[in-house]
């Protein structure tokens, strides 16, 4: 059977997201080891947010200590790496007009890590691991984007062959970094960090975090009208005044920056670009001015879920990256599955 599509019905669906992820969000802040009832959470935040006089302090001392300074900040930093890399994915599905895109087909997630990889062998600051797995992002987008100018052959081919490349050789670099450094002292950190997760987001990491992620999601939104003119294509874009490439470059750039700062601070995460998009045109269809926050709201649903799964699976934390992997895969496939049969109703 078809799955419906709701496209007509955004308010309904920001609604009805918007009000599961504050839920997953309390759930998942009672969540782990020492256990908080959902009741006890949810009045936690209600006292810092609304605080009232009172003379009974709201929860135990414990209980808040472990809501408000262990558990607040990776729960934020997963629903924003969440909403940022699904956004990146929409975007550049609708730059590309390829829903086969997202920042590891295209080399910038391998170029970001390879730049934070580096900086962390060197143990430089977390500010110059930033900066670093953003340079080296963009210098792997500037690669794709040069190879595949070059070439004659289709721009969609090539553009997947192009990032393959990228991503084969920034891969092949971090190899060599993870080869070079100290088996003891740096290696296990290094080799954790690349299989993504959210162990060490603390209020530090989420204030180097939040900033890049907020404003570049902010901006990507209010280019929600000239994405749609640029999926329409380059020729039509520019006859509806669009300045085609100074768009294309400050979106890619966006991305570039919102990638740059999740993997620098969570390793590499991946399927959430690629797998999230294809879900919200399910409910919305292909318009960005309803597809970018449906799928931010999408991507923060699903990263918590997964870092929940990452807490609670196993006694030892798994790494986020691979349960992403694991459950990603599958659900990407089922998508495929469903529109070769016809079954998304056209959404895509």
């Amino acid at each position: 059977m078809p799955i419906p599509n709701f496209s007509h019905a955004p308010r309904l669906w920001y609604a009805l997201l918007g009000l599961l992820l504050v839920l997953l969000v309390i759930a998942s802040l009672g969540m782990g080891r020492y256990p908080v009832p959902f009741s006890s959470v949810a009045a936690i935040l209600g006292d810092q947010l609304l605080p009232l006089p009172t003379t009974t302090p709201v929860g135990s001392e414990v209980e808040r200590l472990v809501v408000l300074q262990l558990r607040l900040p990776r729960v934020v930093g997963a629903v924003l790496v969440g909403m940022a890399l699904a956004m990146a994915g929409a975007t550049l599905q609708g730059l590309f007009r390829n829903p086969l895109v997202d920042a590891h087909i295209v080399g910038i997630s391998s170029g970001a890590s390879f730049g934070g990889v580096v900086a962390l062998l060197f143990a430089l600051p977390s500010v110059v691991v930033v900066g670093s797995a953003f340079g080296a992002g963009l210098l792997a987008l500037l690669a794709v984007f040069a190879m595949s100018r070059a070439s004659h052959a289709s721009r969609i081919t090539t553009l997947v062959l192009a990032g393959l490349v990228t991503g084969t050789f920034c891969s092949a670099l971090v190899g060599l970094v993870v080869f070079a450094a100290d088996p003891e002292a740096q290696l296990p950190g290094i080799v954790y960090w690349l299989m993504g997760s959210f162990s060490q987001l603390d209020y530090r990491r989420l204030a180097l975090l939040a900033p890049p992620l907020l404003l570049a999601g902010l901006l990507l939104h209010r280019m929600r009208w000239r994405l749609n003119l640029l999926s329409l294509g380059d020729h039509d874009a520019r006859g509806l005044g669009v300045a085609v490439e100074r768009t294309r470059w400050t979106a890619l750039g966006l991305v570039t920056l919102m990638v740059a700062a999740q993997v620098a601070v969570s390793g590499t995460i991946g399927w959430v670009g690629l797998v999230i998009p294809h879900l919200a045109r399910i409910l919305t269809g292909p318009d960005h001015r309803t597809l970018l926050p449906i799928s931010a709201l999408l991507g923060g649903l699903f990263m918590l879920a997964i870092d929940g799964l990452a807490r609670g699976f196993t006694a030892q934390e798994l790494p986020v990256g691979l349960l992403a992997a694991l459950v990603g895969t599958p659900l990407f496939a089922y998508l495929l599955w469903r529109r070769r049969e016809g079954g998304l109703g056209g959404a895509e």
